[in-house]
């Protein structure tokens, strides 16, 4: 099952399997702010998954068992998420109907919309408009291929839990987005009354979702196939760095010793397609008429602190780019992230997906 954007108000746990890392992070609701009572880290190695495809289901699993034990986590049951090049979210204008009726429409529509045989994959919708004219209604439209949906839910059964709800990264990063950032308090609206657009980008190691929004509404989503391993090869490639040289340097910024012109150079070329993929998202706003452009840029996910990556992009497309804090609005009880308790702000953005699937709950 695929779900959208939803508010939630009860204890859940969420479980972020990323191709280097597993998030595991459970919030209790029971209070007036939600609070992160446990979380668990745990690395992969690289080749357990790659570019999105699990290679060694023995160490993905073992990894989800440890991140769980290490979080001290009792509830077997996880909300987690699918993304890439299976997972198609869809923007349509159809009939318009009641929502019981479009439940069986939407299945003729998405004939039309999903490059996937409907037999073969799982659906989602949900009704944005419901009158915009002409007897027709706005609805996001979500699909994702059944057998990835199904063996990310056997994993997840594999390593002992219960899958609960199967979700999209895109939206738990706006689920994240929109508790903390205030973005969208005062509506959503600029000084001269237009609605804010706001990109989010969540940069995982693989895979980066692409999320343009305006007023809480999804205007494009879309995933790429470009993620920090991308810049990770470069680095190697170009400076003869080990693996874990290259992933230490995009984490934590290069040494005194090295050249910085030189490595924000590499991080500018690896950059291009990532700005080739927010140009296409801007070039669809366009020609959609949903807007001219984007006001604003937040990044996340494991890639969102690459270094200097946030400069470069600011630079090359003339908008403001900042790195989301997903612990922003949220608290969380002392000594739950343990030995990262004094780096919060290097590993915050990892989380975000993490707390955006905690924020929900199935049945609501």
């Amino acid at each position: 099952m695929i779900t959208l954007p939803f508010k939630k108000k009860s204890s859940t746990v969420a479980l972020d399997v990323g191709s280097s890392l597993i998030k595991v992070i459970e919030i209790d609701h029971s209070g007036d702010v939600p609070r992160i009572v446990h979380f668990g880290f745990s690395h992969l190695l690289p080749e357990a998954i790659v570019e999105g495809e699990v290679m060694d289901r023995s160490l993905v699993i073992d990894g989800i068992r440890e991140c769980v034990e290490q979080a001290g986590i009792t509830n077997e049951k996880v909300i987690s998420a699918v993304s890439g090049r299976a997972v198609i979210v869809k923007k349509i204008v159809m009939d318009k109907m009641a929502s019981e009726d479009a439940q069986e429409a939407i299945f003729w529509e998405a004939e039309q919309h999903v490059p996937f045989d409907i037999d073969d994959i799982c659906l989602d919708f949900q009704i944005l408009r419901e009158d915009i004219g002409a007897n027709q209604m706005e609805v996001l439209l979500v699909a994702a291929k059944k057998d990835m949906v199904l063996d990310h839910a056997g994993l997840v059964r594999e390593a002992g839990l219960i899958p609960l709800i199967v979700d999209v990264d895109s939206f738990a990063v706006q689920n994240s987005f929109h508790l903390g950032s205030g973005a969208f308090d005062d509506g959503g609206e600029e000084a001269d009354g237009e609605k804010k657009v706001v990109g989010l980008i969540n940069i995982g190691s693989d895979v980066t979702n692409i999320n343009i929004i305006s007023d809480s509404c999804p205007l494009f989503t879309r995933d790429i196939s470009v993620g920090s391993n991308n810049f990770i090869e470069l680095l190697r490639k170009e400076l003869g760095l080990s693996y874990d040289d290259g992933q230490r340097l995009i984490s934590d910024g290069p040494s005194e010793e090295m050249d910085e012109d030189s490595i924000r150079e590499i991080i500018k070329n690896g950059s291009e397609d990532l700005s080739l993929g927010i140009e296409r998202s801007i070039s669809f706003l366009k020609a959609a008429e949903d807007a001219e452009g984007i006001d604003e840029v937040f990044l996340s996910g494991g890639g969102a602190r690459i270094p200097f990556l946030k400069e470069i992009l600011a630079e090359k497309h003339g908008m403001d780019f900042s790195i989301h804090n997903p612990l922003e609005g949220i608290d969380y009880d002392e000594g739950v992230f343990g030995e990262y308790e004094e780096e919060l702000d290097k590993i915050a953005p990892l989380l975000t997906v993490g707390i955006g699937l905690a924020l929900r709950k199935a049945g609501e």
